[in-house]
């Protein structure tokens, strides 16, 4: 199937607005303060690579990866879970690595949010797919 819709702005777009939180050019902006502006634009950017990778994955517009929209949802929600676990996992690693300081301060936060996300939508296909939630053929 050939793909119709373009991700690759989207990516280009969010890989620009998380990388400049590793460095001090951002504005001021309206709130008079240049933290603040990194996070937000650490954040869109964040919001644009998920928008990149939702587009690549399903060939769709949308921002909800449910159940009917995965090919195989019986042996990936697994895989899910555990890259989920390993994104909650990451700030633990940096700062026991001692590498806290090469990284801005919200990284952690970042990492929890997709890790909490991917957590969420894993346990939701699982319990969908093989738990209490799956539909039964006597149904």
């Amino acid at each position: 199937m050939e793909r119709t819709l373009q991700w690759q702005w989207l990516a280009v777009l969010g890989i620009i607005g998380v990388a400049q939180g590793f460095v001090d050019l951002a504005p001021a902006g309206p709130w008079d303060s240049r933290s603040f502006t990194r996070g937000v634009l650490g954040l869109v950017g964040m919001m644009c690579l998920y928008l990149a990778w939702f587009r690549f994955t399903f060939n769709i517009n949308g921002v909800a990866p449910t159940v009917d929209r995965w090919k195989e949802p019986e042996a990936t929600w697994s895989k899910v879970i555990v890259f989920g676990a390993v994104m909650v996992a990451i700030p633990s690693m940096i700062q026991w690595a001692g590498l806290k300081d090469a990284f801005p301060e919200p990284t952690g936060l970042f990492f929890a949010l997709i890790g909490g996300l991917a957590l969420l939508n894993g346990a939701y296909v699982g319990l969908v797919v093989k738990g209490p939630l799956a539909i039964t053929e006597e149904e």
